[in-house]
């Protein structure tokens, strides 16, 4: 049974809410391997810091994580009124998302399988 009316119970649950800044990019065609090595350069860093690594880190996955970080930092000044020169990276990951299969044709009429592999990345800021 419920405990309490519907608005009570949806109060209570947003009250609880985690109203941290942050951004995700879904389906993002880099795999979790290659995005963790980017993700730990910046983790814990300041924004500035952090935008000054990707700028100059010739990996592919440093281009998302960019654009996903300028996100983050967007709605942090748009929708929590945070100052920029404050923020720093709390949580960086990158999940594993549905892979894409693909059939690479091979000797003999045999098919080998190719895995092009996805990730949802997510950047989650704070106020020092």
């Amino acid at each position: 049974m419920a405990k309490g009316h519907r608005s009570q119970i949806k109060r209570e649950r947003n009250e609880k809410k985690d109203t941290r800044p942050r951004a995700k990019v879904s389906y993002a065609r880099v795999s979790v391997q290659k995005a963790c090595f980017v993700l730990d350069a910046i983790r814990g860093k300041d924004v500035e810091s952090a935008l000054g690594i990707l700028a100059y880190n010739p990996r592919y996955a440093s281009t998302v994580i960019d654009k996903v970080l300028k996100s983050a930092i967007a709605n942090a000044e748009n929708n929590n009124n945070m100052d920029v020169s404050k923020l720093y990276i709390q949580e960086c990951y990158a999940n594993q998302a549905p892979t894409m299969k693909r059939i690479r044709p091979r000797a003999q009429g045999r098919a080998y399988r190719i895995l092009k592999r996805l990730s949802h990345i997510t950047v989650v800021l704070n106020e020092r």
